[in-house]
């Protein structure tokens, strides 16, 4: 990713149908510049995993992801051996009457070869580098696999014992998001270079659903973020929609021949903006002040 300043990295982010405000693209140029991991946290739906995408797209580069969750470990974020085609080596040697004698420990040694080693996210981008490597909803990890992360993340190369130590010539730009819920350790976030995505504000969103869905119409466009806005600060939500759902919505809106947003339609079509029953309930009691407010 060649850019020369943050104002080239809203650019060329926005050239993807990604819009970003300055101190977000300020944290991403010097990510890149200072070759750190870039952390960010936000609510969900704030965009978070489609910057990586946009990064990717940017630089034409590959997009390695790792999806974390409860109980993940460090095999199945670097590597694991392709024990089926081993096999199969294994019996092609002995019907070529290799496993004989001193056949046996060659025999050995030869399974593992790189040819069987079926690498995960985290070693694929240091093989495949340069790469965007994202790390998403890291906070769903345990404490162990934080201290991994940072140890790989601090010298950007892995220790196979078969085969030997994997650097990365070019080290990725990595990309870690949360949605917070429990605190990342302090060693892990001082590696990183740190950003809060907060939900846009009314005019970027419009701007957002306007170059995402440019066959909605600007009234609609207008209309639909205007709601969702005012979602957000209804504290009664479990969920408040994210720009994703914004997105949905005014598709799905679009899809049925709205080119402006009426109370039936709106109705109808809640099942892409909020995604628990009592949600919707208490945002179709109050669709009609919404639209008229």
């Amino acid at each position: 990713m060649q850019v020369e300043s943050s104002a080239q990295v809203a650019e060329q982010l926005a050239a993807t149908g990604y819009l970003c405000d300055e101190s977000l693209a300020t944290v991403v140029f010097l990510a890149e510049r200072m070759q750190r991991p870039l952390l960010l946290e936000g609510e969900p739906g704030t965009g978070k995993t489609a910057l990586a995408e946009a990064l990717a797209q940017v630089a034409g580069v590959p997009l390695l992801r790792l999806q974390c969750y409860e109980g993940i470990d460090a095999s199945q974020a670097l590597y694991d051996w392709d024990f089926p085609r081993q096999v199969l080596h294994l019996r092609a040697l002995e019907a070529a009457g290799g496993l004989g004698g001193q056949g046996v420990e060659e025999a050995e040694k030869s399974l593992y070869d790189e040819r069987f080693l079926l690498a995960r996210p985290v070693l694929a981008a240091l093989q495949q580098a340069p790469a965007v490597l994202l790390v998403d909803e890291v906070d769903r990890a345990d404490d162990e696999f934080e201290a991994f992360l940072l140890e790989v993340l601090s010298t950007y190369q892995v220790s196979i014992p078969e085969l030997g130590t994997v650097r990365a010539a070019d080290p990725p730009l990595v990309v870690l998001t949360s949605n917070r819920t429990r605190e990342l350790h302090d060693a892990l976030k001082r590696r990183c270079l740190y950003h809060w995505v907060d939900h846009p504000g009314l005019e970027r969103e419009v701007e957002i659903v306007r170059t995402r869905l440019p066959e909605v119409s600007a009234a609609l466009a207008r209309q639909v973020v205007d709601v969702v806005q005012q979602l957000r600060g209804d504290t009664g939500l479990q969920k408040p929609p994210g720009v994703a759902e914004t997105l949905d919505w005014a598709q799905a809106l679009h899809h049925l021949g709205c080119a402006e947003l009426d109370l039936e339609t709106a109705a109808r079509t809640l099942g892409a903006l909020v995604k628990y029953r009592e949600d919707a309930d208490r945002v179709k009691h109050a669709l009609d002040r919404l639209l008229t407010s």
